[in-house]
């Protein structure tokens, strides 16, 4: 029997199918020095798999996305989680860190396939519905981003770091398992469509010169890049320079994730309550903005305590919850056709803003303070907010100006409506 698109189980299924990536890099984190001992190299060395499996992340959606629009979801999907299992089993049984590498990208391509979870809710869902469910989905992907490292410390402990891959491989195989024989195809595929180079380069076109789309995805970026500067550089600060352990620093980072969820929660009910997704993209936005631009003020100062800073990044957290849902809605709602290039094609130049944000903050640490985050976190989320108010909302506002003169030109709405 299959599990019905309203039911709270499909939720639940598209929130872990979404947590997959999220949770295959986190989950790893506290075993990179143990897995360094057991090749007889560092730490550092180590973390080069977590670079590996976020480039095919990166990478590897773009085919994805055009695939899953001409052959279905469900193929993409339970072809990426096989391969997902099947590279989970290859890491824990890796003998050398060449082995591991090539076993984590291949891991990261498998894993990329579930960024088709928003294609999935474009094709079932609208509007403030499909809102809804992407807000529910990045409440579940916080969840697994809390519990990850937690349970990956926990695995190592018991186990040892092999554990953790093997462990990842279960999930991928009970969720391939579902995916099988209780997930029916969400898309609707036309009969001549064909996955062809010239469709998927078609495909991409249309997304990238998209008047509405296009500046959509730009928001999502630089709000991503913000995210991606914190995640960075909050570390290097808090346990750097300040001295925080680990377990103080990952409360912080805790409570951060916590701030995302409740700001993802908090837009699906007021999105119920007919509050406008306009309304709440420029709050979370602004909300972001102006609590980065605070830290930087209070780092260009030297005045930066722990407690005011925390509240500041929660802050900036939960701005990010209230808008990501309603970027990703804007982004999608113009192919439904596409959805799944249109996912990909986002979601990759996020993960490259964010990788660019990362590295920059990484480069202009000083080892003291927190300036290169503060600094990259706020000139990002003011890029933001500037082309959310200063390009995509005119260009949104454009669009429906243009299409209800084309529906009273063509006689298919009065005028009453229309004003």
């Amino acid at each position: 029997m299959r599990i019905e698109p309203e039911s709270f189980a499909f939720m639940v299924l598209l929130g872990l199918l979404a947590a997959v990536p999220y949770s295959g890099i986190d989950i790893n984190l506290p075993a990179l020095a143990a897995t360094g001992s057991t090749f007889g190299v560092s730490a550092s060395d180590v973390g080069l798999t977590t670079s590996a499996f976020m480039l095919s992340l990166a990478t590897a959606p773009l085919i994805y996305g055009p695939a899953s629009d001409r052959l279905g979801r469900k193929p993409i999907l339970a072809f990426g989680l096989a391969l997902f299992v099947a590279a989970s089993f290859g890491c824990a049984l890796a003998s050398s860190l060449p082995v591991l590498l090539v076993c984590r990208f291949i891991q990261g391509i498998g894993a990329a396939a579930t960024a088709t979870t928003f294609a999935i809710i474009r094709d079932l869902f609208d509007g403030t519905a499909a809102r809804g469910r992407i807000a529910n989905v990045m409440v579940a992907v916080n969840v697994a981003t809390v519990i990850a490292p937690t349970a990956g410390a926990a695995l190592l402990a018991a186990a040892g770091w092999q554990s953790i891959y093997a462990t990842q491989a279960a999930i991928g195989l009970a969720l391939l398992v579902v995916v099988m024989f209780r997930f029916a195809e969400s898309a609707t595929i036309a009969p001549s469509a064909r996955l062809v180079p010239a469709a998927v380069i078609d495909s991409y076109r249309r997304v990238l010169t998209h008047p509405v789309s296009l500046p959509y995805i730009l928001v999502g970026a630089a709000g991503g890049a913000t995210v991606f500067a914190y995640v960075t550089g909050a570390s290097l600060f808090f346990v750097g320079a300040v001295g925080l352990s680990p377990e103080q620093f990952g409360l912080i980072f805790s409570a951060c994730s916590a701030s995302v969820m409740a700001g993802a929660f908090l837009d699906g009910q007021l999105g119920r309550r007919g509050i406008s997704s306009a309304c709440m993209l420029a709050t979370g936005l602004t909300l972001s903005s102006a609590a980065s631009v605070v830290l930087l003020a209070m780092t260009l100062t030297g005045w930066m305590p722990t407690v005011p800073v925390t509240a500041l990044l929660m802050a900036v957290a939960l701005g990010f919850g209230l808008s990501v849902p309603n970027v990703v809605s804007a982004t999608m709602q113009h192919f439904p056709d596409i959805a799944g290039a249109v996912s990909a094609a986002a979601g990759s130049i996020q993960l490259i803003a964010g990788a660019m944000s990362s590295g920059l903050v990484a480069a202009c640490f000083d080892g003291r303070t927190a300036l290169s985050t503060t600094a990259v976190m706020a000139a990002s989320a003011l890029l933001a907010l500037v082309l959310y108010f200063m390009v995509a909302r005119p260009a949104d506002r454009r669009l429906q100006l243009q299409t209800i003169e084309r529906l009273m030109r063509a006689g298919s709405m009065p005028k009453s409506t229309a004003s």
